[in-house]
């Protein structure tokens, strides 16, 4: 279920290197800024690789509007990146002490002299600024001051069946504000946003699950339904509930008590107070507290249309349900983004960073890597480490589509879960059984095969891919030190011989065919608005329920913050009890499900369809013994909540 970002995010742009802000060396990533020529300080990585001779269209009208903004590097940025790892790290001494927010920005931040160079830098060129915050000056002008202002030329470039304006050289700044200026965006006009992946049913029409359910994994053996890998199959759960979700990921007596989880998306869901309460009372799960669900949204929102607001509706009610599900006393907080946009997604991680809303921030969106421009990914990047440093932790969904091969072509991973500041989780197909006991997992990758004309067989068994776990080597990210050692080498330089990222870094229940339950008002055929329940999944299901699984642990701690989380995460690798080492093949002999839905999506007046459901076969990725590109590290085990406990 996934929000694959707006950006539209549709695809993210690839790089050799990926820009970090100076200083980012301290992961193995080279800095931001080229070498100084007399006049212009040059911002690497500013042109996207799309924008190639072969592609150029001619110049763009000088009368053309621009919209951009202008990061800020701050005043340290080499020490931003260094003291980011050094308390996350658990083998540093600085470990665990972190800055407040206030004193963050004061070390790090942007200096009201800083701020002002730039603004009277970029209004002298003849643009007009319209925005300054503590991470950006947001300006709008035509052509010809954008390309005075940043020493470029902007043309007109073919990427794929459209044409995008972008700049022809890489964007430079008067050698003054050399290491003022991080980086800019919005000199290119490709769509670059988030989306939510098609596991998530649009919420403004009905969906509805058929049966017959499982109530747990094998409950109810489909006797009438033909053999699949040698046996009977298992019809598809019902969906799982918070209590089967906590046994199986160890949560013991830890509810998350004292423990503030952000959860962010685009837009909002006028229903989500009711939804979320209805869904507790109906399935078991602690009643909201007053107080303990909050929101914090935009005065306005944006490109309705464009981004299909109502369709964010429902992962916003996914994210909030499974949170509370895993960790029923953690405070939530909803932030809402203005759009699917990067820009305004970009906002509401910067909103929660800068007021400090919560020390672990989940988030079910992305988009494929060769979408991510440079510049963006810099952005990112320096929110990112601005929380690392206050002890916030930052879990992205890995993605839907297995390597990305089935859905673009090329095999790729998502963003900003292939950012190495971020926790980046997959998914797997969860088997809880009778009594809540935890049976197996495997990685999420789902075949399926339709029942023949005449009820005998499977035709074409096991199938056609038809979605799984993100995961896979980066284009563009170099490999953090944290994965140094326990990634294989043949995962690590499969597109770098000197090693680059792997996704993901661990994973949780994602598979939609052994999915979770969740309540959400949506609109029946009749017109009338009305709650309903259905199964879902998705990485859009995983991220959530790694950060409950992680406000736990936090509460496990004694309260401390976990932060950023990798450094921890990979300590743990090989220590007995901590994780699931999952595979594809737990069991042997193969494993499927059998699935009756709704052709029309709501009831059997459409007719219905009868498929087997195979489990783990994700794409070209493979879950195998010890860490791999579909589960990481693999799931929290029985041992990974208490592993945190303050000693």
């Amino acid at each position: 279920m996934r929000s694959n970002r707006a950006t539209v995010r549709a695809g993210v742009s690839m790089a050799a290197t990926l820009p970090m802000i100076a200083g980012a060396l301290a992961l193995g990533i080279p800095a931001a800024h080229a070498a100084d020529s007399p006049a212009r300080d040059v911002l690497k990585n500013t042109k996207p690789l799309w924008a190639t001779a072969k592609a150029d269209k001619g110049a763009t009208s000088d009368s053309a509007r621009v919209k951009a903004r202008v990061y800020l590097a701050g005043k340290d940025a080499a020490g931003l990146a260094a003291y980011a790892r050094a308390v996350s790290d658990p083998s540093s001494p600085l470990y665990g002490k972190y800055l407040s927010a206030k004193k963050a920005q004061a070390r790090f931040g942007a200096t009201k002299a800083q701020v002002g160079a730039v603004t009277s830098w970029l209004k002298s060129a003849g643009l007009t600024v319209t925005a300054v915050t503590p991470h950006y000056v947001a300006v709008s002008g035509d052509v010809a001051a954008a390309e005075k202002a940043f020493g470029t030329q902007l043309h007109n470039f073919a990427k794929g069946s459209k044409t995008y304006r972008a700049p022809a050289a890489a964007a430079s700044v008067p050698a003054a504000l050399k290491g003022t200026v991080l980086t800019v965006t919005g000199l290119d006009n490709a769509p670059h946003k988030a989306n939510h992946d098609d596991q998530l049913p649009p919420p403004d029409a009905v969906f509805k699950n058929s049966g017959p359910f499982s109530s747990y994994y094998g409950s109810n053996i489909a006797t009438t339904l033909p053999d699949a890998y040698g046996s009977k199959i298992p019809y598809a759960v019902k969906g799982y509930t918070g209590k089967q979700l906590r046994a199986a990921y160890g949560a013991g007596t830890y509810t998350g008590r004292g423990v503030r989880i952000a959860i962010t998306d685009a837009y909002a869901s006028p229903t989500i107070a009711y939804d979320a309460g209805a869904y507790a009372l109906k399935n078991g799960d602690a009643a909201w507290k007053t107080g303990q669900l909050h929101q914090a949204l935009p005065k306005n929102y944006t490109k309705t249309e464009e981004c299909g607001a109502a369709g964010w509706y429902g992962e916003e009610t996914l994210d909030v349900e499974a949170v509370h599900a895993v960790a029923p006393n953690a405070d939530v907080t909803y932030v809402g983004a203005a759009s699917c946009y990067d820009d305004d997604l970009l906002d509401s991680l910067s909103k929660i960073v800068d007021s400090h809303l919560a020390d672990i921030v989940s988030n079910s969106w992305g988009d494929v890597e060769a979408n991510q421009t440079p510049d963006l990914a810099a952005a990112y990047d320096q929110v990112f480490q601005l929380g690392a440093v206050q002890g916030i932790g930052f879990y992205f969904s890995s993605g839907d589509d297995g390597d990305q091969v089935a859905n673009t072509g090329v095999k790729q991973v998502d963003t900003p879960a292939n950012s190495a500041w971020v926790t980046a989780v997959g998914g797997t197909s969860l088997a809880v059984g009778k009594g809540d006991k935890y049976l197996w997992e495997t990685g999420w990758g789902t075949e399926k095969a339709s029942l023949s004309a005449d009820g005998k067989s499977w035709a074409g068994f096991p199938g056609t891919f038809t979605s799984g776990a993100g995961g896979g080597t980066s284009k563009t990210v170099p490999q953090p030190y944290y994965q140094k050692g326990i990634v294989p080498k043949e995962l690590a330089t499969a597109n770098n011989a000197a090693g680059n990222r792997v996704v993901p870094d661990i994973a949780a229940i994602a598979d939609p065919n052994t999915g979770f339950l969740v309540g959400q008002t949506q609109t029946f055929p009749d017109g009338t608005e009305q709650y309903s329940e259905y199964r879902i999944g998705g990485t859009s299901l995983a991220a959530p329920v790694i950060a409950a699984v992680q406000a736990l642990a936090q509460e496990a701690r004694g309260g401390k913050a976990i932060g950023f989380a990798n450094p921890s995460i990979y300590a743990k690798y090989g220590k007995q009890g901590v994780y699931h080492d999952v595979t594809d093949d737990p069991t042997g002999s193969g494993l499927a499900v059998a699935r009756i839905d709704f052709v029309n999506g709501f009831d059997a007046s459409g007719g219905l369809a009868t498929s087997a459901r195979s489990l783990g076969k994700d794409s070209s990725l493979k879950a195998v013994k010890g860490y791999d590109d579909v589960t990481g590290v693999g799931s929290p085990a029985g041992g990974y909540v208490q592993s945190f406990r303050k000693r």
